[in-house]
């Protein structure tokens, strides 16, 4: 199988192809289930875990359990595979006093809010001429003075270009 050309493996394919129709056509006409076509690779076996692996998961477990239902491990299995003891999780929060603190700052933050509010009714509430709305952009003054400035520039740049 090693020593095959393009065109001979090419035809063994095409050969296979023809092998695994005329199954399904045979199956079809005798009312039976189709034999599969020989696989080429075989399966690759699935990942597994060692003897050693599962038994020390296990004693973990026995250990973890132990500590819960507060009795005493017995096994020497069991206490090699312990690890040390950790210390109990910090419980993360805020003091009172932070929490006052937070309130407090929130509370002056609101009440500078809602002192500000009554000004801007206020504010609103006064009739402003409406002047029509510009697009953006620069007058024609502007426009003109621009371009002026950008011509003397570059007339100073070629200037400087034929100096050189």
């Amino acid at each position: 199988m090693l020593n095959l050309t393009s065109s001979q493996l090419r035809q063994a394919a095409d050969l296979k192809d023809q092998i695994a129709v005329l199954e399904k056509k045979l199956a079809t006409i005798t009312g039976t289930k189709a034999a599969p076509v020989a696989a080429s690779k075989p399966a690759k076996k699935k990942g597994g875990m060692s003897a050693a692996g599962k038994a020390r998961i296990a004693a973990a477990q026995k250990l973890r359990w132990a500590k819960v239902k507060g009795a005493k491990v017995k096994t020497a299995a069991v206490v090699k595979a312990a690890k040390p003891a950790q210390k109990p999780a910090k419980k993360k929060g805020m003091s009172a006093a932070g929490k006052a603190k937070i309130a407090a700052a929130q509370k002056l933050r609101w009440a500078k809010v809602k002192a500000a509010k009554p000004a801007a009714v206020v504010k609103a509430a006064k009739p402003v001429a409406s002047k029509p709305a510009k697009k953006g952009g620069m007058s024609a003054a502007a426009k003109a003075n621009q371009s002026a400035k950008m011509k003397a520039y570059w007339a100073a740049k070629k200037a400087a270009e034929v100096k050189k």
